[in-house]
């Protein structure tokens, strides 16, 4: 796998000036400056906040033993809130978490851990893959994109399996079905939102890329060699059926399709 290339916006960089001697003093032991979200994926435009990340060695002073600096922090987050920039905190993480998180992702045994801010979970492998470096002096942050350079084995066996008994259950299941002739709409577009997830993490794996997390998905896929035809538009159209008589029966015939390519071209890959 290829370095993913990082262009900071110009927020990062007007902020970076005030941000940055702030963030060092939190710093304990070793550590690494970054930016993560669509900052650091570089898919940000006029309206992505900034997700300032610090990872450290030691322990970070806690509001009371230094309430002065989280009162500069504070400070500086609102006034720059004031003018229309968002910068949504500085994420604190030990090194130590991270290289855990790493070695059980990396075995295949890594599962999302569930947050209030996703959809469908916090993955540490693309988030760490996709930080925009600002300061590494220790080399923290080059020594974990090192680590994942090249995409684990392990890793895309758990995800094809985990994501693929999940879409031949329901590919064949009459319960759907039956969901869809009631016209159960709270069902049927829970489980139509779950199972185009669960063939975007197919793709990514089939790609051996790193699953992106909750944004961005299609404009990944569209870069990818394994891929349905058309995958992107039928999505759409599958997540939006057009407003004729039966839409959810409409629905679930387009996403029955899209599935049954999906798993053609995962035998397809492994016959190959």
């Amino acid at each position: 796998m290829s370095e993913p290339e990082h262009t900071l916006s110009p927020h990062v960089v007007a902020l970076n000036d005030e941000f940055l001697p702030i963030i060092r003093r939190f710093a304990v032991g070793r550590y690494a400056i970054s930016v993560g979200g669509s900052q650091g994926k570089g898919t940000w435009d006029s309206r992505s906040d900034v997700d300032y990340r610090l990872f450290y060695e030691g322990e970070i002073p806690g509001p009371v033993a230094n309430p002065e600096l989280w009162r500069t922090l504070r400070e500086a987050l609102d006034r720059w809130a004031g003018v229309g920039v968002i910068v949504d905190g500085v994420w604190m993480r030990k090194i130590a978490q991270i290289d855990a998180a790493l070695d059980r992702w990396l075995s295949g045994e890594g599962a999302p851990d569930d947050m209030v801010w996703t959809i469908w979970g916090y993955y540490p492998l693309p988030d760490i893959y996709h930080q925009g470096v600002i300061e590494d002096p220790y080399g923290v942050i080059a020594g974990w994109k090192q680590r994942l350079s090249v995409y684990p084995p392990a890793l895309k066996r758990a995800v094809l399996s985990r994501h693929l008994a999940s879409l031949r259950y329901w590919w064949s299941d009459y319960h759907y079905r039956h969901k869809v002739e009631r016209g159960d709409v709270v069902f049927t577009t829970g489980l139509t939102a779950k199972l185009v997830h669960s063939m975007i993490q197919v793709l990514f794996a089939l790609n051996e890329t790193y699953y992106v997390g909750d944004g961005e998905n299609l404009d990944f896929v569209a870069r990818f060699r394994r891929v349905p035809p058309g995958f992107g538009e039928r999505v759409m159209e599958v997540l939006y059926p057009a407003a004729t008589g039966d839409r959810l029966a409409v629905q679930y015939e387009a996403l029955l399709a899209l599935i049954a390519q999906v798993l053609a071209l995962v035998d397809e890959t492994e016959r190959g």
